[in-house]
């Protein structure tokens, strides 16, 4: 056994290298070794043992994307433990059948190998029909309960055995030899299965939160009438050139009578722009350099969805360089955090106040005057606002949305009781989702628990 003389040094002789090809100093970091010794006193077995493991699909078919059809995952997709609906991708049902070898069921446990290295994601009967790309392995198990596997893989212990095992300069990665060599504490039956009670309470909390929040966007959609108009693509249509002028727009794709349907279906009602309502606050790029790997946290899009800000390759910042920003760029409770770059339009309402500092791809928006915000960030996320988003990107991938396009997006107002009953379901609706990450967190700190004091 190799030998730690201090808290970052240890010493490894070359008969102990045994068949590890393994010969950085990173890898025998004292504090993977101390986690080894852990696990290794405990009945375990390696990966490999109790789960059967591939990868996923390796033909480039992003040609093939649509926004329906069978879901495809990516690595990104995995930000959520039972997967994230931010920024779905669909591809044809035809095209999900020839690639059989990375369909993924029910119980199977996915595992971030390319770039979102370590990020875990737990398949269940939600989605039906299910396949992703090579950056994500697939661990499918029947010897153990894989709602234990899932919280041991992504708990700081199944991390750090994942984080230690990449390799690669430019392109980092995990192969799947070394992701089947993990070791996995086989724990009684009675303490895996109060893990997996844990994270099967922890899904049908998150669930309700879907469904709530489901029913908050159907109630805002419905009362504005807008739930049942055609949003089909229309090959032909025409536009005054009076139009085109007072737009400054001469694309086709502007005048898409689907996108006026919205905007009518808006203006039935009584309605404000963003700008009208809020001072728009840009962030900043301090640049890549100054990343740390610990300090205070730096919110980049990928962090951002429309329920949380999420630590998804999170980068983070010195004391010295947040200290220097964070009167400026340090979002305050009770703003909303609004994407305008990468994926334009995911709004957050920051119902706690937070320590870190936000990017340039992201706008703070500060209430001029009273506001129901929780509505407000509702009717950004729903197709009231992304509509207007994809009409002002012309129809292309977007990658930026200007402040001047964010200031002049549309809101319509309810009756106060109406965005009162919406506000109300919004909020229970992040209150399960926040019951159901505690209930996570538990699972994945009781496993921790246990494999520091070394018992089964």
């Amino acid at each position: 056994m190799p030998e730690i003389v201090a808290d970052n040094i240890s010493v490894v002789r070359s008969g102990e290298l045994g068949a590890t090809t393994r010969v950085d100093a990173e890898y025998y970091h004292p504090q993977y070794l101390k986690q080894v010794d852990n696990i290794t006193r405990l009945q375990h077995r390696k990966l490999s043992d109790v789960a059967l493991i591939s990868d996923g699909n390796h033909i480039s078919i992003s040609n093939k994307f649509s926004s329906a059809g069978v879901r495809y995952l990516r690595g990104q997709d995995l930000s959520d433990f039972f997967i994230s609906d931010q920024d779905p991708v669909f591809i044809p049902e035809g095209t999900y059948y020839s690639l059989s070898r990375s369909h993924m069921l029910p119980g199977d446990v996915l595992v971030g190998i390319v770039a979102t290295i370590g990020t875990v994601g737990l398949v269940t009967d939600r989605h039906g029909k299910l396949t992703g790309n090579c950056k994500l392995a697939i661990v499918r198990t029947n010897q153990i309960q894989p709602e234990f596997l899932a919280a041991y893989l992504d708990s700081k212990a199944g991390k750090n055995e994942v984080v230690r095992r990449i390799r690669g300069a430019v392109q980092m990665g995990l192969i799947l030899p070394d992701l089947r060599e993990i070791p996995v504490p086989l724990f009684s039956y009675e303490f895996r299965e109060q893990i997996a009670n844990l994270v099967r309470q922890s899904y049908e909390k998150n669930n309700n939160s879907r469904t709530l929040y489901s029913q908050a966007e159907t109630l805002l959609l419905g009362e504005l009438g807008i739930k049942d108009i055609a949003l089909s693509h229309d090959p032909c249509y025409e536009v005054n050139s009076a139009d085109t002028v007072s737009a400054n727009r001469i694309d086709a794709e502007y005048y898409q009578p689907k996108y006026e349907r919205v905007i009518e279906a808006i203006k039935k009602h009584p309605y404000k722009s963003i700008g009208d309502m809020f001072r728009l606050v840009k962030g900043i790029e301090p640049g890549s350099s100054v990343y740390c790997e610990e300090g205070k946290p730096f919110i980049r899009v990928s962090n951002l969805n429309k329920f949380e800000i999420n630590n998804n390759n999170q980068q983070y910042l010195s004391k010295e360089t947040y200290s220097a920003l964070v009167s400026q760029y340090q979002p305050l409770r009770g703003e909303i955090l609004l994407s305008k770059d990468a994926t334009p339009g995911i709004a957050y309402h920051l119902k706690e106040q937070m320590e870190g500092i936000i990017s340039g791809g992201i706008l703070r928006l500060q209430a001029l005057s009273d506001t129901n915000k929780e509505y407000v960030c509702l009717a950004i996320n729903s197709i009231i606002g992304q509509s207007q988003i994809e009409r002002d990107s012309g129809g292309s991938v977007i990658s930026h949305w200007k402040p001047a396009q964010i200031k002049n997006t549309l809101i319509p107002f309810l009756p106060p009781k109406v965005q009162d009953e919406i506000e109300h379901l919004c909020t229970e609706s992040f209150s399960a989702r926040r019951q159901a990450k505690e209930l996570l967190e538990e699972a994945k700190r009781k496993v921790e628990e246990m494999i520091e004091k070394g018992s089964e």
